[in-house]
This record gives C-alpha cells, structure tokens and sequence, in this order.
C-alpha cells in the first residue's frame, strides 16, 4: 500500500480539521474561555494531529511494518508518540488554562490517559486516510489487472490471426494455373477474412452473426485446399443477434479440424457446427491413424484461457475415438448501464 499523502489526502485533512477547528472554537465560546486558548489549545491540537500522523504514515508504517515487519519496534515507537504527543497537549492545555503546576498530575495513569487521549484524537482521520488509500489501491490493482486482461487477450489475438497464410499462399499459387475463376474467389475469400481480422484485432468479443459469416469464408479456404477432405454443416437453433464469443473462436475451432486430421482411405472428415442457445458446438470425425506431428493443443488453450479472461463458464472438450466435440460458451452481453 501506498502510504505517502497526496493532493487530495491534503484536502481531506484541511476539510476534517477546519470542521474541528470551527467545534473547538464554538465549545470555547461556549465556556467563556481566554484568548490565549484560543491561540494556543486550537493550533497546538491541529499541529501535534498532524505530526502524528505523518510520523505513522512516513516512518513507523513504511520502516517497520509494510518493508520489515518488525512489529515489536513499531509498538515501541508508537506508544512513545502517543505518549510524547498526549503530554504536549496536556502541558499546553495546562499552561493556557492557567492551572497551578504544582498539581500538575505525573504517573502511569496519566501516561494511559495520554495515550488514551492523543489515539482518540488522531483515530478518526487516520482512519479516514488509510480507508482512502486502500480504496485508492484497489481502484489501482483493478486498472492494471484490467489493463493486463486487455493485454493478454491482445497477445493471444495475434497469435491467431496469421496461423494459415503461408499455407493458403500456396494454394493460390496452384489455382492460378489451374483454375482461374476459383482463384478470383479465393482471392476475394481471402481478402475478406483478413480484411475482418485487422478490422477485428482489438475486439475482445464479437457477434455470432459475424463471427459465422468468417467461419463460412473459412470453410470454403479449407474445402478449396483439400477438396473433398472435409465437410462442412452448420445448424442454427436460435437467433445469432445478441450473441457474442471470442473474437476468432470459431476460427481456432474450425482450423483445429483441419490440423489435426486427415481423409483417409475416401473417408471424408466431417464436421458440424450447431449453435443453440448458450452453447457453439463443434463435432468432426477424427482420422483413423494420428499426425505425424504430435499436436501441443496451443489453439485451445489459448481459447480456454481467453475464457477465464472473458466468462465465468470454460470451453468443454470431448475427445473419444471416434470424434473430437469442443463446446464453448456463448456470452450474453448486458445491456443494462
């Protein structure tokens, strides 16, 4: 915690004491008292609060307890402040009301008393402070840690994003000679995939309506690759209007089909997507034999951890023999201020 006194800790120590101030001056006039109390009870009371304070917040609090720990000296140090400043006070009080010394009052009840008294004087604005500067410090934590959520999410944003260039370079390369009207598509297709993906890059959610008419241009870049490789269904239970996942998802999702299997044999991959009411599903068929290059899952856990960034709900995963099923959320935003 920070303990060290800002502007507007200053404020709130000038608005408390000139409230006090404005009491002390109205319970004296209240009890006829003389001008040198007056001068010397009120600035003395105001000045010794403070002090205290200070000396608690740039001493006692930083040395020995938030940077050492040393809670024995702490006690030793603040019990003699209390002390110290309960003494002044009373002296001060004594010389101004005009009191016989000799019955000036010593001994271990009025050191309680001083304590007692100096501890109830600063209590309340000393609490004031340090409730102030722990709001302020969880405000600050708050910011970062949302500042960093945003960064992160950003970090795992561009990894998705130029995962497949490369390998769709080199399709075009071969469309080109070989079919010239599938190549102008998947140009277009291409361009508008990463078209949404820069117009998207800073988007932490995005709507399903959005979101499926990218998978669509996706699907067909895979089925223009591998041919009959793969197939594609989409069911859609419910209205896609109102309905978010992670920016990209539906990529990570689609791109893990086609990664990670391969038809064999005439058997094509197929996959299914179906979007219901709180839940996108995507289910595909798995190849019989398994990559020659051991997958290390990157895509969906980078999806998963997006998810404990964005919802209080995780990504499913369902991997059987036969097939290959990844649930994910989808995430209601609220509409309400």
């Amino acid at each position: 915690m920070n303990v060290k006194l800002n502007k507007s800790d200053y404020i709130l120590l000038a608005i408390y004491y000139g409230i006090s101030v404005l009491m002390a001056i109205y319970e004296y006039i209240a009890t006829n008292a003389d001008t040198i109390e007056y001068l010397l009870d009120i600035p003395s009371f105001v000045i010794v609060d403070i002090t205290v304070i200070c000396l608690f917040l740039y001493w006692l609090l930083p040395d020995y307890v938030i940077n050492n720990k040393k809670y024995f000296h702490f006690t030793f140090w603040g019990l003699l402040i209390l002390i110290l400043a309960g003494f002044w006070e009373n002296l001060v009080g004594y010389y101004s009301g005009g009191h016989d010394w000799a019955k000036f009052k010593y001994g271990f009840q009025q050191v309680i008393n001083y304590i007692s008294n100096t501890a109830q004087s600063i209590g309340l604005p000393f609490g004031l402070l340090l409730t102030k500067k722990y709001y302020e410090e969880q405000m600050m934590i708050s910011s970062i840690k949302e500042k960093q959520k945003e960064n992160e999410l950003k970090l795992l944003r561009s990894q998705i994003s130029p995962h497949f260039l490369f390998n769709n370079l080199n399709t075009l390369d071969a469309l080109i000679d070989s079919d010239t009207d599938k190549a102008k598509e998947y140009i277009n297709r291409l361009s508008l995939i990463y078209r949404y993906l820069i117009q998207t890059k800073d988007a932490e959610v995005m709507e399903l309506t959005e979101e499926m008419n990218f998978a669509e241009n996706y699907m067909f870049l895979i089925k223009t690759r591998f041919g009959n490789d793969y197939e594609f269904t989409i069911t859609k239970n419910v209205p896609l209007t109102g309905k978010f996942v992670p920016t990209g998802a539906i990529q990570t999702l689609l791109e893990n089909v086609a990664k990670h299997n391969r038809a064999q044999h005439g058997k094509t991959i197929k996959a299914h997507v179906t979007i219901d009411e709180d839940w996108l599903t995507i289910i595909n068929t798995k190849s019989i034999i398994k990559n020659d290059q051991e997958s290390l899952g990157t895509g969906l856990k980078n999806l998963e951890y997006r998810y404990t960034l964005l919802s209080d709900k995780k990504p499913i995963i369902q991997n059987t023999a036969e097939s290959f099923m990844v649930k994910i959320p989808i995430i209601q935003l609220s509409n309400e201020s």
